[in-house]
C-alpha cells in the first residue's frame, strides 16, 4: 500500500479530525455509487477506505509510523 497520509492529503501531523474529514470529503466524491461509469473509482474508494481503516485506529497508526 502507497502512504496512507499521501492518498488521504494530511501530514503525518493530523489529528483524527482532519483525517476523519479528508477521508469524509474523498469517500463522497469517489463512492462507486456516485460513478458507476468510472472503474477506477471503486479502486480509489477501496485505497481511501483502507488508508482511512489504518490511520483512525491509534494502535494501528501507531504500528505504521514507527515502521
Amino acid at each position: 500500500m502507497a502512504d496512507p497520509y499521501s492518498i488521504l492529503g494530511v501530514s503525518k501531523g493530523a489529528d483524527e479530525k482532519a483525517i476523519k474529514i479528508a477521508y469524509r470529503k474523498l469517500a463522497k466524491e469517489l463512492h462507486p455509487d456516485k460513478n458507476k461509469d468510472n472503474p477506477k473509482a471503486s479502486d480509489r474508494f477501496s485505497e481511501v477506505t483502507q488508508a482511512y481503516d489504518l490511520l483512525s485506529d491509534a494502535k494501528k497508526r501507531g504500528q505504521y509510523d514507527r515502521g
